[in-house]
């Protein structure tokens, strides 16, 4: 590991990331050769390295073995692009290399994620004296938010679970929609409520709120405190639960409002949709990521909390060479679950101060107008289906030819999802809906144009022209 390494190793990397960049519109979602790109990386740990310009070369030419999730054509999970102010300052963060732990740590993460946070309370019109931190996505921004909810309850019990546990406690209750996520339940396990105590309550197949039925579980409950889960954004269509209806009813009945807005929050940004979230202002917590819609890499996330103080107490640690708890100063490392924290405020500080409320409010609306143009070009097309309204950026369909047996096209579908990916021309992959196989794509990413949301109906229909000609 040699000093002068650090110019050439920096000279290849920012080389190759131009002429990748500068392609990346065009590229196919996934190369047709990745997998076996992928494979060829084996071989056992070397006694003597190459050093750092050898060891980077070989890697970047196995690029082709990443999915270009990066690119204006990936549409099968919910992952945003990543803007140029974002890249920036990620390897700014990677060059400085700070630990946002503490102010003693780093004074510059620590200040900008504290900042970052109240721009972000301020773009979502979120109350300004909520407390706050960053994360690494929603699955631990939903565990942040959850564990504040779990200290609540145990408060209510007038038990420190943080301090002593769950043992001799009643189960926690937990109620929500169908619409719930599975990181939701992922962080309940975690905290050890459990995936399986969540008690859902749906009007339909879909998964819709039963918001009678949720009435009904709470009074039953007879004022004992309970977690309601509410949702932002449901991954298979965009929909959301009533969140208002929800606040309504834990007010009323006393239970902490936790909303998982991973993608959904962002609606808040546009008054053309803003009505989707209302309500979540009155939430207990609140999370979302920042790898999805506002475009920044992986990984990151946030979660908002009502009570500031509820994450210093959840989340405290002490050590002989750690800031003192009531130290004066932040430690973030006390407020978040993890204690060793990359310095992701820079990206996400860097990304609001170049684009600011304008910039994100215009990038959400040009997606909702990208997902109605993929929504009547589906529409128009003779062998396609919409299975849902499209109340954001997520359009549900799927594959239907005229001539197609009711009865197989669950099965035509899954095969054209496998072609689809193998294709990679674009990245479309297939969920169930209302017990139906479908594909969900979902726009998302600042790259993405009308050619791109285009190319999804052509590249469906071509190669479900050709997967029904192969079984005839």
């Amino acid at each position: 590991m040699k000093r002068d390494e650090v110019g050439p190793a920096l000279e290849l990397a920012a080389r190759e990331a131009r002429r990748y960049l500068a392609t990346l519109d065009e590229r196919p979602a996934r190369s047709a050769d990745s997998d076996d790109v992928a494979a060829g990386f084996t071989g056992s740990l070397p006694e003597r390295g190459d050093g750092a310009v050898r060891a980077l070369a070989e890697l970047v030419e196995g690029i082709d073995a990443g999915v270009h999730s990066a690119g204006p054509r990936f549409f099968h999970w919910v992952i945003g692009g990543v803007t140029p102010a974002a890249l920036g300052a990620d390897w700014l963060a990677s060059t400085l290399d700070q630990n946002a732990a503490a102010w003693d740590a780093s004074p510059l993460a620590t200040r900008l994620e504290l900042l970052s946070l109240d721009w972000l309370k301020d773009l979502f019109a979120l109350p300004a004296d909520w407390g706050g931190i960053v994360t690494t996505g929603a699955t631990m921004a939903n565990l942040v938010g959850l564990t504040a909810a779990r200290r609540w309850w145990g408060e209510k019990h007038g038990v420190d679970v943080d301090d002593e546990g769950l043992a001799g406690l009643p189960s926690i209750p937990v109620l929500s929609s169908g619409y719930i996520h599975p990181s939701a339940r992922k962080a309940l396990a975690v905290l050890g409520i459990g995936r399986g105590t969540v008690r859902t309550f749906s009007r339909d197949a879909a998964g819709r709120l039963d918001a009678e039925a949720l009435e009904q579980a709470l009074s039953e409950l007879g004022g004992a405190p309970a977690i309601v889960v509410a949702n932002a954004g449901e991954v298979n269509t965009g929909d959301f639960d009533p969140i208002a209806r929800m606040a309504d009813l834990a007010e009323e009945h006393g239970a902490w409002l936790h909303v998982d807005g991973a993608f959904g929050l962002f609606a808040r940004v546009s008054p053309r949709i803003a009505h989707l979230a209302e309500g979540v202002e009155r939430a207990h917590s609140v999370i979302a990521d920042a790898h999805k819609w506002l475009n920044v890499p992986y990984d990151c996330g946030f979660a908002f909390v009502r009570d500031p103080s509820a994450l210093d107490r959840a989340f405290r640690v002490e050590a002989d060479y750690l800031p003192p708890v009531d130290s004066p100063r932040p430690h973030l490392a006390g407020r978040g679950p993890e204690s060793s924290r990359r310095g992701r405020s820079l990206v996400l500080w860097a990304t609001l101060r170049a684009y600011g409320r304008q910039g994100y409010r215009e990038l959400v609306e040009r997606h909702l107008d990208l997902a109605q143009r993929l929504a009547r070009a589906v529409d128009e097309a003779p062998d396609l289906e919409r299975l849902a309204d499209v109340p954001l950026n997520i359009v549900c369909f799927r594959y239907r030819p005229t001539d197609a047996p009711q009865g197989e096209l669950d099965a035509l579908n899954a095969r054209l999802g496998e072609d689809l990916l193998t294709d990679g021309r674009v990245y479309v992959g297939t969920t169930r809906y209302e017990g139906r196989v479908a594909f969900r794509p979902a726009i998302v990413n600042w790259r993405t144009r009308e050619d791109d949301v285009d190319l999804v109906v052509e590249v469906v229909q071509e190669l479900g022209a050709r997967l029904l000609a192969r079984t005839n």
